[in-house]
């Protein structure tokens, strides 16, 4: 399977060359993450997609000062809302509507229960539910880049509070909650470029109920 064969190539590049990812390649990785299921197709995150160098210094310097962030192409923010909102659910529910032309009761009946129960759940609850959504987009980015052959590192090494504070999120509503690179590895200084790849045995990692 080839897509096996790209995922085997891949790995958390720890130093990138500066070279640019072409725009075909980035549209298809970001179409790729928008295109990821989420609970209730709510899509509770958005993405902030840093090419300026100048910011990515700065930013560089809110993640441990990690070399990677400023020499990508493009740095991806993923960020959660930090709370649901009746707002922001019947938003998505108005756009479902709108795009299958109708609704029905048991849609109306979902909205209304979503409503009633995610609004009145505390923020820090909501804000980690809305995370785990963008950590499954933030899995289909990686797959996109293998498949496009763009090194890419997904990231928690960086301070949540500074980024959103230097991007403006609050001003959105929304909390950075995890980081992806694009670019290509720069194999000469990439201590990690040549090792073997190491993952669990199968027999360690599955488990079949049959």
């Amino acid at each position: 399977m080839e897509l096996l064969e790209k995922l085997k190539w891949r790995y958390a590049t720890k130093a990138m060359n500066g070279k640019k990812v072409a725009q075909e390649k980035l549209d298809n990785i970001l179409e790729a993450a928008r295109l990821a299921p989420t609970s209730s197709g709510l899509q509770p995150f958005e993405i902030i997609v840093v090419s300026n160098q100048k910011k990515k210094e700065e930013l560089k310097a809110a993640a441990n000062n990690q070399t990677v962030v400023a020499d990508c192409s493009h740095l991806l923010v993923f960020a959660a809302w930090d709370t649901y909102t009746a707002e922001r659910i019947n938003k998505a529910f108005d756009l479902t509507i709108e795009l299958r032309g109708g609704s029905n009761e048991g849609w109306d009946k979902y909205r209304k229960f979503l409503l009633e129960n995610y609004t009145k759940r505390d923020a820090k609850e909501n804000l980690n539910h809305a995370a785990k959504q963008a950590y499954i987009a933030l899995g289909f980015a990686l797959v996109a880049a293998a498949v496009e052959q763009v090194d890419a590192t997904p990231m928690e090494g960086f301070d949540p509070a500074a980024f959103d504070k230097i991007l403006e999120l609050d001003k959105k509503g929304l909390k950075s909650c995890v980081l992806l690179t694009l670019g290509y590895r720069d194999a000469e200084k990439d201590w990690l470029a040549n090792l073997v790849k190491v993952r669990k045995a199968k027999n360690d990692f599955f488990t079949f109920i049959d």
